[in-house]
């Protein structure tokens, strides 16, 4: 288990306050919540300063699941807000993002896992704000019709996070989480004319070289276009702990497995996160 930090896990990052404060005033107007505040994310001030990008969570601060890395909170899911769609475009339109990611909690309690209210909210965005759109979905417990509900809405990009290797599903993810079906998700997602398809995969949990590999071929062969790699960064004494800090270079190595094996685009690095600059790098790197 790893336990101090090494150098390249320290940085200073002085936030542009006029653009941080906008977004966060924004948010509060609406009684929103970003996975950026939620999951404690080490990229809140870089992101909020930069390009104004922010990571909307709908349906709730409560997840229906137990994950061992994540610092979003456990148990029942509250009633959704029907007005919450409208209340993310418009904080889309305020704060005058061109690129917007929509993620949620799972919310198995839901008949569709909450699959309409984010089609809504993607149907919402585009309209009132004219922004691209980004989505970083459960599973819907594999449900086809949910996931079919939200490529339909026709976001610009489908990510759903496998987040670790094979073998370290079961004690990384809650037990209704799972590899085969969170490659099926991504594979089907494509089928049904997703235009990009994206995922994440969290470093430093014990997993090893050939399997992240291996990984890396299970992506490419359902499709997925867009990847990205970063450091787990333990966010209590109650969570996973750290088992390797893996070094600039390793990242580095698998940015470049990635690439050679079709990947679109990936980010790689110690801070990066599913939605880390997700507009900026997706624009600059994928349509251009």
């Amino acid at each position: 288990m790893a336990t101090e930090k090494p150098s390249w896990m320290r940085r200073e990052w002085e936030p542009r306050r006029d653009d941080f404060d906008e977004i966060r005033e924004a948010l509060r107007k609406r009684d929103l919540v970003t996975v950026c505040e939620e999951a404690s994310c080490p990229n809140i001030d870089e992101c909020w300063s930069n390009e104004g990008t922010a990571t909307f969570m709908i349906m709730g601060d409560t997840c229906t699941r137990g994950c061992g890395f994540c610092d979003v909170a456990t148990g029942g899911g509250d009633a959704l807000d029907p007005l919450e769609p409208a209340k993310v475009a418009g904080a889309v339109a305020d704060i005058g993002l061109d690129y917007a990611v929509i993620t949620s909690v799972d919310r198995d309690d839901l008949p569709d896992g909450g699959a309409e209210h984010f089609a809504a909210t993607v149907r919402a965005v585009r309209e009132q704000a004219k922004a691209r759109v980004e989505v970083l979905i459960p599973d819907f417990k594999g449900d086809e019709e949910a996931l079919r509900t939200v490529v339909d809405a026709e976001p610009t990009v489908v990510a759903h996070n496998v987040e670790t290797v094979e073998r370290l599903q079961e004690r990384v993810r809650d037990p209704r989480a799972g590899y085969e079906q969170s490659l099926r998700v991504l594979e089907r997602a494509s089928e049904m004319g997703a235009s990009f398809t994206k995922t994440s995969i969290m470093l430093g949990l014990g997993e090893k070289r050939d399997e992240v590999l291996r990984t890396l071929d299970d992506l490419r062969d359902a499709g997925v276009d867009i990847i990205t790699f970063g450091q787990y960064l333990r966010p209590s004494e109650n969570h996973l702990p750290v088992e390797r800090y893996v070094p600039p270079e390793e990242f580095d190595e698998y940015e470049r497995a990635a690439l050679e094996r079709g990947f679109e685009f990936v980010a790689a690095g110690p801070f990066v996160r599913s939605s880390y600059r997700a507009g900026e790098l997706f624009v600059e790197n994928v349509l251009e």
